[in-house]
C-alpha cells in the first residue's frame, strides 16, 4: 500500500526535533496534563478502527441510497467517499501515529494551524458526535420496528440509551471490551451477509431465483432522480448518494479520540490506521454490491421516512429469497450494530468535549475525571443530548433519522476537511524544519497530494450536499436546515474565534514537534509473544488479513 512502518527508528525524529528546538519553552504551552487511562489494547483499537462505527449508515441507510442512485449510482457513491475517506485516514494517521496525544486532531489542529481552528474543529467535532448518537437511536428504533409496531418508540430509545450510558459509565476499558464484542458481531454479520449474497444472487435460495445482474438491467443501473431524463437525471441520482455515503463513512477517525486511551499507541495506531482499506474494499463497497444486485431499486420496502418502514436491504433481500426466520436473526444483529455505533458515539463525544476543555476552548469542569480515568461531568452532559431521539415520537423515527443523517454527514465531512488542513500544515512544518517524514512512525507516499484532494472533495461535496430542494416544486425547509446549517457554522465558529483569540497561524518554523514526545516514547513498548494459541490465532489473522504487505 506504498506504506512505510518504521516504528523502531522514531527515536531519530524526537533527536533532530529537539536538537533543533534546544532553545524551545516547551513548559510554558504545556496544558495540565491529561488523566485519561491507557486502557484499551491492542485488539481493542483493532475491532474499533475495522467494526468500531459500521452501524446503521450501511446496514440501514443504504435503503434511501439505493432508492435515489440505483445499484451502480449507489456503489459509485460509497467509491468516491471511500477514496476521500482513505485520503483522510492515512493523513491523520501519519500525525496521530507520531503524536497520539489526547485530545486527537483537535489538538494537533492547535498545533500545527491555530488555537482558532482547533477550537472550530473540536466544537464541529463534538456536535457532530453529539447529533449522532440520537441518529443511531433514531436508527434502532426504526429496526425494532420490524417486529412490533404497536409499542411507542419512547420504549425502544428508552432501552437502548440504557444500554449505551451504562457500557459507557464502567470507563474506557469496559467499552473496548463491549465495542470488541459488538464490533466483532458487525464484522461477522457483515461478512456473512456478503457471503450468503452471493449464494443468493446465484440462485442458491430456497426460491432457487438466479438474480445475476437482473435488477442493473431492470430497473436499470442508475435511477433517473425526480423524473429528470438523461445523463443529467443519472448524474443526480449518483450525486444524491454521496451524503447518506458519508455517513456511513463517518467516525472511521475515531482512532485518533482515542488514542489518548491506547496502549502502546506508537505500535498499535499504525497498525489500526492500516486496516482501513480493508474495511472500505470488504464492507462498504463489497456490501453495497451485494445490496444492488439482490434488491431493486424500485422496491417499496426500501423507503425508511415513514415511522413503519423498519427494514434494512439486507432484509428485504433475504425475504425475498423465501428464506424464513433468518430476516429476524440478522435483524437482531443490525440492532447490535446500533447499539454498538451509539456506543463509540457516547464515547467520542465525551472524549471531544473532554479534549476542548483541556486546552481551555471549554469550560475547566469538563476536564473532571474520576479516579478510574472516566471523564464523567463530559460523560452526563453528551448522553443529556441523546433525549433529541425522542423527537421522532411524533414526526417518525425513519425521518427524524434521515434529518440527523444530514447534519452528521455535513459535520463529519467538515471534521475530514479540518483534518487534511491540519496535515498539510503538517507536512509543511516537517519539511521547513528538516525532518524525514521516512523516520516517521507511519507515512505514505501520496502525501500530500492525498489531502489536498480531501480538501477540494469535502468542500464540493458539502456545497452540493442540498442541491436536490432547489429543484423545481421540490423546496423543503428541514432538509436545507439540515444541510446547510452545519456547513455555515463551520465558517461562523472560525471567524469568531480568530476574533476573539487574536493568534496568528502558527509558522511552519515554530511548530512544536517535541512537547509529550517523551511520555509517548515511555509508553510505548514491544508487544509480548503469544501465550496460548487463541493469541496466536488473533495474531494471524490479523498478520494475514489487515496488514498491507
Amino acid at each position: 500500500m506504498g506504506v512505510d512502518d518504521k516504528s523502531s527508528d522514531s527515536h531519530v525524529v524526537s533527536e533532530a526535533v529537539v536538537e533543533k528546538h534546544l532553545d524551545y519553552d516547551a513548559e510554558s504551552h504545556v496544558q495540565p496534563e491529561a488523566t485519561l487511562k491507557r486502557q484499551l489494547k491492542n485488539r481493542h483499537i483493532a475491532m474499533i478502527s475495522i467494526g468500531g462505527v459500521i452501524g446503521t449508515g450501511l446496514f440501514l441507510g443504504t435503503a434511501t441510497s439505493l432508492q435515489s442512485g440505483g445499484p451502480i449510482g449507489l456503489l459509485l457513491g460509497y467509491a468516491v467517499v471511500g477514496t476521500v475517506c482513505y485520503s483522510v485516514m492515512i493523513s491523520l494517521g501519519e500525525m496521530v501515529a507520531y503524536l497520539p496525544l489526547p485530545g486527537g486532531h483537535i489538538k494537533l489542529a492547535e498545533r500545527f494551524v491555530d488555537p482558532a481552528f482547533s477550537f472550530t474543529m473540536g466544537w464541529n467535532y463534538w456536535y457532530n458526535w453529539t447529533i449522532i448518537l440520537p441518529a443511531e437511536l433514531s436508527a434502532a428504533a426504526v429496526l425494532i420496528n420490524f417486529w412490533n409496531k404497536s409499542v411507542n418508540n419512547a420504549v425502544w430509545i428508552t432501552m437502548c440509551l440504557i444500554v449505551v450510558i451504562t457500557i459507557n459509565m464502567f470507563g474506557a476499558g469496559v467499552y473496548g471490551e463491549a465495542e470488541f464484542i459488538f464490533a466483532s458481531i458487525k464484522v461477522i454479520t457483515i461478512t456473512g451477509l456478503i457471503i450468503l449474497g452471493i449464494v443468493l444472487d446465484l440462485g442458491g435460495g430456497p426460491n432457487h431465483d438466479r438474480l445475476g445482474f437482473r435488477y442493473w438491467k431492470h430497473p436499470g443501473p442508475f435511477v433517473q432522480f425526480d423524473g429528470i431524463g438523461g445523463a443529467k437525471g443519472q448524474f443526480l441520482g449518483f450525486f444524491a448518494v454521496l451524503t447518506q455515503a458519508a455517513f456511513s463513512f463517518i467516525g472511521t477517525e475515531i482512532v485518533a479520540i482515542a488514542a489518548g486511551e491506547a496502549k502502546n499507541p506508537r505500535r498499535n495506531l499504525p497498525k489500526a490506521i492500516k486496516r482501513v482499506y480493508v474495511r472500505i474494499l470488504l464492507f462498504y463497497i463489497g456490501g453495497v454490491i451485494i445490496i444492488g444486485l439482490l434488491v431493486p431499486s424500485t422496491d417499496p420496502s426500501l423507503g425508511i421516512t415513514t415511522s413503519d418502514a423498519g427494514k434494512s436491504p439486507f432484509v428485504i433481500a433475504i425475504k425475498h429469497a423465501g428464506i424464513s426466520g433468518l430476516p429476524s436473526v440478522i435483524n437482531a444483529a443490525l440492532l447490535t450494530s446500533a447499539w454498538s455505533a451509539a456506543s463509540s458515539d457516547l464515547y467520542t463525544s465525551s472524549r471531544a468535549l473532554y479534549g476542548l476543555a483541556m486546552v481551555g476552548n471549554a469550560p475547566k469542569v469538563f476536564t473532571k475525571v474520576t479516579k478510574g480515568g472516566l471523564p464523567i461531568v463530559s460523560l452526563i452532559t453528551c448522553a443529556a443530548f441523546s433525549t433529541l431521539a425522542y423527537m421522532g415520537i411524533s414526526t417518525g423515527s425513519g425521518k427524524v433519522f434521515g434529518w440527523f443523517v444530514n447534519m452528521t454527514s455535513i459535520a463529519g465531512l467538515m471534521t475530514w476537511f479540518g483534518i487534511a488542513v491540519t496535515y498539510v500544515r503538517f507536512y509543511k512544518g516537517m519539511k521547513l524544519q528538516g525532518i524525514d517524514r521516512k523516520t516517521l512512525p507511519y507515512a505514505h507516499v501520496l502525501q500530500p497530494y492525498a489531502a489536498w484532494y480531501a480538501i477540494f472533495m469535502c468542500l464540493l461535496i458539502c456545497f452540493f450536499s442540498g442541491w436536490a430542494v432547489f429543484l423545481k416544486g421540490k423546496w423543503a425547509t428541514d432538509t436545507f436546515v439540515t444541510n446547510y446549517i452545519p456547513l455555515a457554522l463551520f465558517p461562523i465558529l472560525y471567524i469568531s474565534a480568530k476574533l476573539y483569540f487574536r493568534t496568528p497561524m502558527v509558522k511552519p518554523e515554530d511548530m512544536d514537534f517535541i512537547t509529550g514526545l517523551k511520555e509517548i516514547e515511555a509508553d510505548s513498548y514491544d508487544e509480548p509473544p503469544p501465550r496460548n494459541w487463541v493469541e496466536r490465532v488473533w495474531q494471524w489473522l490479523v498478520r494475514t488479513f489487515y496488514l498491507p504487505r
